[in-house]
């Protein structure tokens, strides 16, 4: 013993990068067991929903898993395969694997879109608008009952894959650990809890609008958010940076532009889910028979109530437009989305304080900020306006635009825990 420790203590630095080496690749492998227990214990639950008796008569249900593979910088296939795809299969669910890894697969994705009893999107935040327009894109034509229709009845999962997963902070509790993360996502789609999401419709000069579950954003810090990535060899003051050499372009960094937009609008009741059962054929005979000899009614003029419309000439450093689907409030009786217009008095310290705020949550309002509740928008920009709309994380070229709320068209699975808190937090 008194030789091992001599010799420990003579060639120090070995000792020192063996005991460095150990503890990383014990502490690694702790990690793994840890999360091959977490996947096990998924696994049994899903065994749990895969093991229900049901009848003969009645197919399986049928599951499209639309997969980005390059989420995650390429690690989203190897990711669901591990984490997500045994949960599915063990719950007796029929899946099919769609990969959005080509252009061109819209009429594709639509086809598949009749005969499904729910969809699954597996990726990040670019993922999600991607899968929308691609199916909008589909048919011009289709698009209102591609949208409005089919996403209204058919419920969707979200398994968070990507890089930037902004749904999953209202769908699924916080969570450390991605495997974790993942294998709740999966879990929460078999439970069947859904919550209706607002969409945002964005269309531009050109015919086909865009979609959006989170917002728009444009204006100097999106700008600077973009660019955080070029400087990844500062390692964690990537982002300071990023904000910092950005006000060397130009300060005070203004955005002008014209905005019209009308109030928020009530919400209608809820529709029932159940139909109520047809009448049987002699009370239908008996109706249309009245119908048929009572005299017609008097039509009554009805005054159309002309649209009222505010105009808004604004300066601001950044402007958001986003859905109210991260402070989600299912009893709220008006739909509306927020716009943030920022004021363009900040200093630059401010400015690069701010920013790496905005890296963790792009739409806050900061004090100070212009906070406008529309359900309508028109944003008219001044001619030869550069620069980009980020819209669900996605680049755009900036244009003028018209922005409309589609409130709760979607309605996505959420973890029944999220859904509890929602309603707790919603009565208080």
């Amino acid at each position: 013993a008194v030789k091992v420790l001599t010799t420990l203590r003579n060639h120090w630095k070995k000792t020192t990068f063996g005991v460095c080496l150990l503890s990383w690749g014990g502490n690694w492998l702790y990690g793994r067991h840890c999360d091959n227990l977490l996947r096990r214990a998924a696994c049994q639950e899903a065994q749990a929903f895969g093991n229900q008796l049901i009848p003969s008569s009645m197919p399986l249900k049928k599951a499209t898993v639309f997969l980005n593979p390059a989420a995650c910088k390429g690690k989203a296939r190897n990711l669901f395969e591990k984490n997500a795809a045994p949960i599915l299969h063990l719950s007796g669910l029929d899946v099919t694997v769609v990969k959005t890894d080509y252009e061109g697969q819209a009429k594709k994705l639509l086809e598949l879109m009749e005969n499904t009893d729910l969809i699954i999107i597996a990726g990040g935040d670019g993922t999600v608008q991607e899968v929308l327009q691609e199916l909008a894109d589909a048919n011009v034509n289709l698009l209102s009952s591609c949208v409005q229709a089919v996403f209204s009845k058919i419920p969707i999962g979200f398994i968070p894959l990507g890089k930037t997963c902004t749904l999953s902070h209202t769908l699924y509790p916080e969570s450390t650990n991605q495997v974790q993360h993942i294998t709740n996502a999966t879990l929460a789609i078999l439970k069947g809890e859904t919550v209706p999401l607002d969409v945002l419709q964005i269309k531009g000069e050109k015919e086909q609008p865009v979609f959006a579950v989170t917002g728009l954003r444009w204006g100097s810090y999106r700008d600077a958010g973009v660019k955080v990535s070029k400087y990844w060899y500062l390692g964690p003051l990537k982002t300071k940076a990023a904000h910092f050499f950005s006000t060397f372009k130009e300060w005070p960094q203004k955005h002008q532009a014209a905005l019209m937009y009308l109030g928020p609008t009530e919400r209608p009741p809820e529709e029932p889910e159940e139909k109520p059962s047809r009448p049987p054929l002699y009370v239908r005979l008996y109706r249309r028979l009245r119908l048929y000899w009572s005299s017609p009614p008097k039509e009554i003029p009805q005054e159309v109530t002309p649209e009222d419309w505010e105009e808004l000439k604004l300066s601001t450093i950044e402007l958001s437009i986003a859905t109210r689907n991260r402070q989600l409030d299912l009893t709220r009786t008006e739909d509306f989305m927020d716009i943030c217009i920022e004021a363009d008095t900040v200093s630059k310290g401010q400015f690069v304080n701010r920013g790496s705020q905005k890296m963790y949550d792009p739409h806050m309002c900061p004090e100070g900020s212009q906070c406008i509740q529309a359900s309508r928008c028109i944003l008219q920009l001044p001619e030869g306006t550069e620069g980009s709309f980020g819209i669900d994380n996605e680049e755009y070229e900036a244009m003028p635009v018209e922005v409309k709320l589609l409130p709760r068209k979607l309605r996505f699975f959420c973890d029944p825990r999220m859904r509890e808190q929602i309603l707790h937090a919603a009565v208080q």
